[in-house]
């Protein structure tokens, strides 16, 4: 590989904000939040919305939605009610 021009690979977090569920990975991505892992060492914090842990494909059900649809989250940014 050619240096510097890949991104940094590193262990990072991630956590399902409809669960809570968290796991630590290999990823590129970058994030300013951190998180204390089971470990005892500090790694970098990714939220997402849907992991294994709540996708009806894995879980065998539907979800509700916390925040509301893409609709209800629009319309909130921009006081649209």
């Amino acid at each position: 590989m050619k240096p510097e021009i890949h991104p940094e690979y590193r262990k990072v977090v991630f956590l399902d904000t409809s669960s809570d569920f968290k796991f630590l990975s290999g990823s590129t991505k970058y994030s300013d939040e951190t998180i204390e892992w089971e470990d005892g060492n500090t790694y970098p914090l990714i939220r997402v919305e849907i992991s294994s842990e709540s996708h009806p494909f894995y879980t065998g059900t539907q979800r509700a939605d916390k925040v509301g649809g893409r609709v209800d989250r629009f319309k909130k940014k921009y006081n649209m009610n």
